[in-house]
């Protein structure tokens, strides 16, 4: 995405802007997003989807067979929003907003040892208090039934409301 235009853009309300420490906070506590892919005949496709960021990338899971996986492989260009905040004040006709944007390409994992380790994160964080071998008898009983998938961030954005920077 390097060089295209939109990934230049400078936010235009730049008070509103958060830091990246902020949309690393966001993108580590949020549970749940939307993945947004250029689908086929350049349809949008945009998915509620689970999924871990480590620090550097986000990790995805999915069945080997399925319209998202059809999309990735002719196109690996996303983009993965969070909402970590949404509070309407009807009273203002307004909400208070905090969320994240990040935009990359995505992967499919292949190699057996990077896929088991990003599954280890992924079931980690939604069953934290989970045993080692719990975990392992899960993710042993659907090893052939899925892949991981990376997104490998090029640009992280994120905005709040305008009632949130005047507090």
């Amino acid at each position: 995405m390097k060089g295209d235009k939109r990934m230049d853009r400078q936010m235009r309300r730049k008070k509103q802007e958060l830091s990246i420490i902020e949309c690393e906070e966001i993108l580590q506590q949020g549970t749940s997003g939307v993945l947004a892919l250029a689908g086929n005949d350049q349809l949008p496709y945009a998915v509620p989807i689970s999924y871990v960021y480590d620090g550097q990338n986000l990790y995805f899971h999915c069945a080997k067979s399925g319209h998202k996986l059809d999309i990735l492989r002719e196109n690996s260009k996303v983009s993965f929003c969070v909402i970590a905040q949404d509070d309407i004040v009807p009273e203002k006709y307004t909400t208070l907003y905090r969320s994240v944007i990040v935009f990359g390409k995505m992967e499919i994992i292949t190699d057996d040892e990077e896929k088991r380790l990003t599954i280890e994160k992924l079931a980690i964080k939604y069953h934290p208090l989970d045993t080692m071998e719990g975990r392992e008898k899960e993710i042993e009983k659907d090893w052939d039934y899925f892949y991981m998938l990376k997104m490998i961030p090029e640009k992280i954005s994120g905005k709040k409301s305008i009632e949130l920077v005047n507090k």
